[in-house]
């Protein structure tokens, strides 16, 4: 499950797997995000354990641009600040409750896929030709497990795709081992994927 076709863009062949799965997470929230530049940067002072100089490293920025936009001289920022403003905030928003729903979804309730890719299979028998298909379906706490583990291990697309090919052949098109024994799907050219704790 890569997307190992050479002629397809690089833009096209980012990491959708492992950005799915940081949507996923964002979509947990209890409470939104700060929106305004101040807000932002406010929150991220914070986390920054109050320090100008750690902050300003952290979004690319001097110290000075960091106590501009505390004190309200700045509020626009251009886009590559704002950029850096969002993802920050965001990846370190309610981290107790991103925390509290991989637990869940690695110990009880799983999670559920939305993919659109090209899938192949290997199995004695089988008359299914590779295609691209759409397909919504469970994964079983056991793979979401080592999902989220490899996520946290630095893992790249090409390392998370063979599992997340393997939980869709489980719940799918085995329906938990109940049929098609020894099939396996792989898939490449992933064109959408979305992940729902």
């Amino acid at each position: 499950m890569s997307d190992s076709n050479d002629t397809q863009p690089s833009a096209l062949r980012r990491n959708r797997v492992l950005d799915a799965l940081v949507r996923a997470e964002r979509k947990v929230f209890t409470r939104p995000a700060p929106k305004s530049a101040k807000a932002q940067v406010e929150f991220l002072y914070k986390r920054a354990k109050q320090s100008t100089k750690a902050l300003a490293e952290q979004l690319g920025v001097s110290p000075r641009t960091v106590q501009r936009y505390r004190a309200g001289q700045l509020t626009k920022p251009q886009k590559k600040l704002q950029a850096a403003l969002v993802e920050e905030t965001e990846s370190q928003w309610q981290p107790q409750v991103r925390a509290q729903a991989r637990e869940r979804a690695a110990t009880s309730s799983g999670m559920m896929v939305e993919v659109t890719a090209y899938f192949g299979f290997t199995c004695s028998g089988s008359s299914d030709d590779g295609r691209e298909r759409t397909i919504t379906t469970p994964i079983s706490p056991g793979y979401v497990k080592e999902i989220l583990r490899l996520q946290e291990a630095g893992a790249t697309e090409e390392d998370l795709h063979p599992i997340v090919a393997d939980a869709i052949t489980e719940s799918y098109f085995t329906e938990w081992g109940t049929r098609a024994d020894g099939l396996r799907a792989d898939f490449t050219h992933v064109r959408s994927i979305d992940f729902q704790f």
